[in-house]
């Protein structure tokens, strides 16, 4: 997840700063944005391989289709945009450091009980990622989206042990 958190610290930067680039970043660019998660979607179900680059990629795109969406409803100064991206470091970091690629550190019986996890139709990634897709377009709960990508976060640590 190091895209990830480059462009949430990215973006908390160019908002603190008050940066004339985040002029650019308008509905054109949530639409491209969008687009890429859903190709980044599409990948994930086909090609598990590079699951971890293509959770990365959809969670940079979605930050920026997200940004992008919800800037027009907010004052410019609004703590959302800085304190939100802050969050998304801190999580991505914590779950990068303990739970992603830790297979070795952990006993038979908690490995299995995860990759029993991995396997349940229900939790799958994609399934997550549709519902983050869909929290970007509830413009009335603002607290959805990061909820939505703490449970992805945390889904992909459990999907890349």
């Amino acid at each position: 997840m190091f895209l990830f958190i480059a462009a949430s610290l990215a973006l908390c930067y160019l908002v603190q700063t008050a940066s004339p680039l985040l002029n650019s970043l308008d509905s054109e660019i949530a639409v491209y944005a969008g687009g890429l998660a859903l190709g980044c979607m599409a990948g994930i179900i086909f090609h598990k391989r590079r699951a971890k680059i293509w959770c990365d990629v959809f969670a940079c795109s979605t930050l920026i289709a997200w940004f992008a969406g919800w800037r027009p409803f907010f004052n410019e100064d609004s703590p959302i945009f800085f304190y939100f991206p802050v969050y998304f470091v801190f999580t991505a970091v914590f779950v990068e450091l303990f739970f992603t690629d830790q297979h070795h550190k952990m006993d038979t019986a908690t490995r299995q009980r995860m990759e029993s996890m991995v396997k349940h139709v229900i939790a799958q990634p994609w399934m997550i990622m549709l519902g983050v897709l869909a929290s970007l377009a509830l413009q009335q709960h603002y607290l959805l989206y990061p909820v939505a990508m703490t449970l992805l976060l945390m889904r992909i640590s459990i999907y890349t042990t």
